[in-house]
């Protein structure tokens, strides 16, 4: 009976062992284990990369909401000990934040709206409508892109000076609408390579019907452009949003019309002073204030505050965007 038994378990054991050792079945083995290991070390750089690139944006949350005593206890590093939007209260005051905001929105809004008239305008004509010209005015189109802003500064505040737009966001409009705007350039070069790979046969369909040249950029050519629009429409209004230079060279940002650069800007150059004036130290006390860590929180406050509706406004169009530069073919 033992040695049924035994000879029982061992022919088990040796067919475990072939099934084991089987060539195929190895083979699969090593395919699950490489794929795996793939994935695992794919994952695992991922996460890697998205603390690296998240990291700033949770340190600059976590410092808005801790409270701002705890800017001299030095255990405090990550999580707040006490809980507080004390510092937004402050950075807000500081940035007169509603008033600034709305500014910076409208001009953002009405600048990308007149880019994106000018330079699709623009781009269509360069990519359809030949005339005598037109490749060497396309090369001054693109020394606008190579040419630094600074180099044209000066003849530009004269001109928008005799023109009496110092001091008013118009001049910022004038440069949009007339396609001189912020890298209206590369949102001409956009257009131009979008529109020339659309099929010639749509703009022959609307000619036959008589339609007139704008007609056909109208109704026909520009709704087909939509993935270049999306994707001029949000690059202009963030370079816009961001917009430091031109705001200060025109001096757009006033008392009555607040951008949120510019007071950012003017707050981390006199932080003590800014904060003096817009009445955020009486909300704290001495000791807090007194120390330069929290001056620089606040400044660090203030530009989260800042970013702070870009970030929402991704989350709403990150799909049209991501399609827009598929489509669009911006790489790089």
């Amino acid at each position: 009976m033992n040695t049924k038994l035994i000879i029982k378990a061992r022919d088990s054991l040796m067919t475990w062992i072939r099934k084991v050792t089987h060539p195929h079945l190895m083979n699969v083995r090593k395919r699950k284990a490489k794929a795996f290991f793939g994935s695992l070390i794919r994952y695992v750089f991922l996460f890697g990369l998205c603390f690296v690139i998240l990291f700033p944006t949770i340190q600059q949350i976590m410092m808005a909401l801790r409270a701002p005593e705890d800017v001299n206890n030095p255990a405090v590093i990550w999580i707040p000990q006490n809980w507080s939007v004390m510092n937004i209260r402050i950075a807000a005051m500081l940035l007169d934040y509603r008033n600034a905001l709305v500014n910076t929105f409208k001009l953002s809004i009405v600048s990308m709206l007149l880019q994106l008239a000018s330079t699709a305008l623009a781009g269509y004509a360069f990519s359809r409508l030949r005339f005598k010209g037109s490749d060497l005015l396309f090369f001054m189109v693109i020394l606008t892109i190579i040419i630094p802003p600074q180099a044209l500064s000066l003849a530009q505040y004269l001109y928008f000076r005799d023109l009496r737009l110092i001091g008013r966001e118009g001049s910022i409009y004038l440069m949009s609408g007339l396609g001189m705007g912020i890298r209206s350039g590369i949102f001409i070069y956009i257009f131009r390579s979008f529109f020339r790979g659309l099929p010639r046969e749509l703009e022959e369909s609307a000619m036959i019907d008589g339609a007139s040249v704008f007609r056909t950029f109208w109704n026909v050519m520009l709704p087909n452009a939509r993935g270049a629009m999306v994707t001029v429409g949000l690059f202009s209004f963030v370079w816009q949003w961001n917009d430091a230079y031109y705001v200060k060279i025109f001096e757009v940002s006033t008392a009555d019309f607040p951008l949120l650069t510019m007071r950012l800007i003017n707050a981390a150059e006199g932080m003590y002073a800014a904060l003096f004036y817009t009445g955020g130290l009486r909300l704290i006390g001495q000791d807090v204030w007194a120390n330069p860590l929290f001056l620089a929180l606040i400044s660090n406050v203030a530009a989260l505050l800042m970013m702070l509706p870009l970030l929402i406004m991704y989350l709403f169009v990150q799909k049209q965007f991501v399609e827009s530069i598929e489509r669009t073919g911006i790489v790089g």
